[in-house]
């Protein structure tokens, strides 16, 4: 079972609590997604047999977007190296995530444009080496000397994940697949919003990491 930080992807997004579900289906579970309009520039880039074309890596990112978002979003994919790019760019305030060839299992994210400073901070750190505790400290250390800017406003991720065996990277097409929701709200605490810091019954929101600067709302349905 694949895991996915909400830090990214940015990988990568990103910590505990971006963990992949495997068993529980979702009503998102269908691929009939556009994904070129006049719009829309799609990039071109070398890909090899294990890495999806761009079309299918982005019809596959975006079932982690609400449906009236997906014809318009930014998409980040992998090229032959396995390097993050983007594969097709995007005019709404969402960023997309496709998934990551070499991790297993399956896990696709998309977040408001406002969060890209934390996931690209945080694909950069982890490029040097860094994960867990580490990371999330120096980040909170950067935003704490304002160097990395957090969102000011309630901010959203959404992942879609699936087991291996239920996606077909031919096609596109994903069985039981299983969405779940993070609102960002940087230094909420349980006053402040009124929510427990741990779900009491399933699917009840909860607040994760209260009081720090990667404090977000759980939705786990």
């Amino acid at each position: 079972m694949k895991r996915i930080s909400f830090y990214l992807l940015a990988s990568t997004f990103f910590f505990s609590c971006n963990q992949k579900g495997t068993t529980k289906s979702s009503s998102s579970d269908s691929t009939n997604v556009k994904t070129n309009t006049a719009s829309l520039v799609q990039e071109s880039l070398p890909y090899k047999a294990d890495v999806p074309d761009a079309n299918i890596q982005i019809k596959l990112a975006l079932l982690a977007a609400p449906p009236e978002k997906r014809d318009s979003a930014t998409v980040y994919g992998y090229d032959a190296d396995s390097n993050l790019a983007v594969i097709r760019k995007g005019t709404n305030e969402m960023i997309c995530l496709a998934d990551d060839p070499r991790d297993t299992g399956f896990s696709v994210a998309c977040y408001t444009k406002e969060l890209e400073p934390l996931m690209e901070r945080g694909r950069d750190l982890r490029k040097q080496g860094m994960s867990g505790k580490q990371l999330f400290d120096e980040r909170g250390k950067e935003v704490n000397e304002g160097t990395l800017k957090m969102p000011k406003t309630p901010a959203t991720l959404y992942v879609y994940s699936a087991s291996a065996k239920d996606v077909n990277h031919s096609t596109g097409d994903v069985k039981n697949g299983y969405l779940r929701y993070v609102i960002y709200v940087p230094f909420a605490t349980a006053a402040s919003t009124g929510l427990p810091e741990k779900p009491s019954a399933p699917g009840m929101p909860w607040l994760m990491d209260p009081g720090t600067y990667h404090a977000h709302v759980m939705i786990d349905p």
